[in-house]
């Protein structure tokens, strides 16, 4: 059986960034504004009133400082509070296709391939700008790709389950050369002026070629085991639709039509699955964890990490071993893990394993076993 790899990693990182303090300081005006807009309701007690935010609260609450984004100016503008993205004509290359030709071309020179030598790609994010036609399939045609392409969406696990799918398609011989790439505008569905996230998310995208490993022009990493889960739950949801103007409020300013999470329940409900489902992974394929050179996790939350971490190790990861890159980057969804893998993954040597997880809405909670050849 064909034995697929990992030949070449791509990171595209917008060149604009929000440090804390800049977004606190949008925030607080923001707050202050609504706070006196609504003084007599809040006095009344028919309004709560907005908390400032601070940076303190930010890093003590996520490991957060700064985030990329492809658009500052509108975020931090305390009147508006979401991004500026300039409408485009049909005729232009979206911006998500955009970011992923900047990805594409990192990953495909690190593994010494042309473009027209993929013929899959998978778009797996967690939003895409449009239904139809696929990102994907817009990627392709501007990369100058054969094969198909098309686009998937498994929320923050959505780069792992593209994983899955190429290296199951290049095992079985429907695809030989895949982009798995995951265009993430996280500012766009984020509710800038919700204290309790308006400091998650930031922008980024990543792409890996995944090829035989036996095609290989260079170092690799070679896809051992993929595992992926789902189960159904509702404390990380997104109500946005096409069928929003079908309801009576449909376009009205929705606050579920963007990000929304129970944070406390997602912690505690999370962490057991994600944590038992890598374990399960691991004993499955006779891997134990001190075998395991380095933990690629999905970057949401530091806290979430380290617990995570502790779990499948038996101990305090040493420094290294899970790298985190949320601190410079924000949560990236299903990007996270690949930042991660494509930034520290240099250093380790042949016949050294390690593990890309990531997990999210769904839920869902997607790895990958990998080794250094």
């Amino acid at each position: 059986m064909v034995q697929p790899a990992i030949t070449g990693s791509g990171v595209f990182t917008p060149p604009e960034v929000i440090t804390n303090d800049e977004l606190v300081a949008a925030f607080n005006a923001y707050a202050a504004t609504y706070n006196a807009t609504h003084a007599e309701a809040i006095a009344a007690g028919t309004v709560e009133a907005k908390a400032p935010s601070s940076s303190d609260f930010i890093v003590s609450a996520s490991g957060i400082e700064q985030r990329h984004v492809m658009d500052k100016s509108g975020v931090l503008d305390p009147n508006v509070m979401h991004p500026h993205l300039r409408e485009r004509s049909n005729d232009e290359p979206g911006i998500m296709a955009e970011m992923a030709l900047d990805a594409c071309a990192r990953a495909l020179a690190q593994a010494g391939r042309e473009a027209r030598e993929v013929d899959l790609v998978i778009c797996a994010a967690s939003n895409h700008e449009r239904p139809y036609p696929a990102i994907a399939i817009e990627i392709q045609q501007l990369l100058g790709a054969g094969g198909f392409a098309f686009d998937m969406n498994v929320a923050c696990s959505s780069a792992t389950f593209g994983i899955q799918a190429a290296a199951d398609m290049i095992r079985s011989g429907s695809a030989r050369r895949a982009l798995v790439v995951s265009p993430e505008i996280c500012s766009g569905h984020l509710e800038w002026r919700d204290r309790d996230c308006h400091f998650i998310f930031g922008d980024v995208c990543t792409a890996l070629l995944i090829e035989p490993a036996e095609d290989a022009e260079g170092s690799h990493f070679v896809i051992r085991s993929t595992r992926c889960a789902t189960q159904f739950s509702n404390n990380i949801r997104n109500n946005n639709g096409f069928l929003r103007r079908t309801r009576p409020d449909g376009m009205a300013d929705r606050r579920d039509m963007q990000f929304v999470q129970e944070g406390r329940k997602v912690f505690k409900e999370v962490l057991p699955m994600v944590s038992a489902h890598v374990l399960a992974h691991l004993d499955d394929e006779g891997v134990a964890a001190a075998d395991l050179r380095r933990l690629w996790l999905h970057q949401a939350n530091k806290a979430m990490n380290d617990f995570i971490g502790r779990k499948v190790l038996g101990r305090v990861p040493e420094p290294g071993e899970q790298p985190n890159i949320l601190q410079d980057y924000a949560n990236t969804s299903s990007a996270g893990s690949i930042i991660a893998f494509s930034k520290y993954s240099d250093d380790l040597a042949p016949g050294d394993r390690g593990l890309i997880c990531s997990f999210g809405a769904g839920y869902s909670v997607g790895s990958v076993l990998v080794e250094r050849a």
